[in-house]
């Protein structure tokens, strides 16, 4: 099997539409199918990391997103794609909120199926998979009228894109007994906001040297160097940077402080209590119907937030043993019947020979 991936990361974008495509690819290839991307050559474009992947690639050239035509666009990935793959692809995956069922249709010659991530709903797509993972009160009803028929959907976080050591991790996780020993921030691999920063400052605020921090930042993040500075200077703090063994520094965490989006869900795989603060829209609705369901604590905007405010998050909450342990319980309930990646490549495999 045949599999080529459309998808970006930069600064700005961030590292989430990218990772969980990877996570998909990584388990795709495990099954045995050959895996190639296509990405336009951004700022923070993460090449590194698809290549100490394995992964071949092809670069659209430098430009701005949001100025880049649909038709422009396609243009230049049928280029790419004829490159990467002259036979053409069982399966084209399009990860991007600036590409709709018009950039679709002009794909198909190139391949066999064409699967759609999407998490927005707001633009219709010409598809025969479209994945979902995020949890929403009318998941079931987001996308009718949006998608053709016959078009399967995979809805909610039991569909999640998570890498095995999430599943690893959840089968022998302990269970939360509400006391805060240890503090995760991660507020998401760019982090353009420098919002790790403010949390820092938070942490200082609390001035509790008995609880250890763990701060995980990307290889985009253009405040690394300030932050690597940072947590040297306070007690009890490590800094890390792009890390591959995020299940375990989750495991080991009794509180986080971070963003929505991708790594809302590898925090509720393992029911870890969160302090939620929404960086984009495509965060908000999300967080809003987490937190109606008790599954996290939400914060606000990150421009609404102050370190103060942080800091008297994270203070309640460790005074609030019960609430933790609430929190916690609420997580773990959100990925439903969630097993790993396996049920998305199944269903893949399954459509394709129909």
């Amino acid at each position: 099997m045949k599999i080529l991936v459309r998808t970006d990361a930069s600064v700005e974008i961030g590292s989430g539409h990218l990772m969980r495509c990877l996570t998909l690819a990584d388990q795709l290839r495990c099954e045995g199918a050959e895996v190639a991307f296509i990405c336009r050559d951004l700022p923070g474009g993460m090449f590194d990391l698809l290549s100490v992947r394995g992964y071949r690639f092809a670069k659209l050239p430098l430009a701005e997103v949001e100025k880049v035509t649909q038709q422009h666009d396609a243009g230049e990935t049928n280029k790419a794609a004829a490159q990467l793959f002259p036979d053409g692809v069982d399966w084209l995956v399009v990860d991007h909120y600036q590409l709709d069922a018009a950039w679709e249709r002009a794909l198909r010659p190139c391949a066999r199926k064409l699967m759609v991530i999407d998490d927005l709903a707001n633009r219709p797509h010409d598809c025969d998979l479209l994945l979902d993972q995020n949890y929403y009160r009318d998941m079931e009803r987001r996308y009718q009228g949006l998608v053709p028929e016959g078009c399967v959907t995979l809805l909610g976080p039991k569909y999640v894109l998570l890498r095995p050591e999430f599943a690893t991790a959840k089968q022998k996780l302990r269970v939360r007994d509400g006391t805060v020993r240890r503090i995760l921030i991660f507020f998401g691999g760019s982090d353009s906001t420098n919002q790790t920063r403010k949390a820092l400052d938070a942490v200082k605020l609390i001035a509790r040297p008995e609880i250890s921090v763990d701060v995980v930042v990307g290889a985009g993040n253009p405040y690394r160097n300030e932050i690597l500075s940072l947590c040297n200077e306070m007690p009890s703090t490590q800094f890390h940077c792009q890390v591959s063994n995020m299940a375990e520094l989750i495991e080991a965490a009794d509180l986080a402080v971070g963003a929505g989006g991708v790594t809302t869900w590898e925090r509720c795989s393992l029911a870890l209590p969160t302090l939620t603060v929404v960086l984009a829209d495509n965060q908000l609705q999300t967080t809003l119907d987490l937190e109606q369901m008790g599954a996290i604590e939400f914060l606000g905007w990150e421009g609404e937030i102050t370190a103060t405010d942080l800091a008297q998050a994270i203070e309640r909450l460790i005074e609030s043993p019960a609430e933790l342990k609430r929190l916690s319980a609420q997580a773990s309930v959100v990925l439903g019947e969630w097993q790993g990646t396996e049920t998305v490549t199944a269903i893949m495999k399954k459509i394709s020979i129909i």
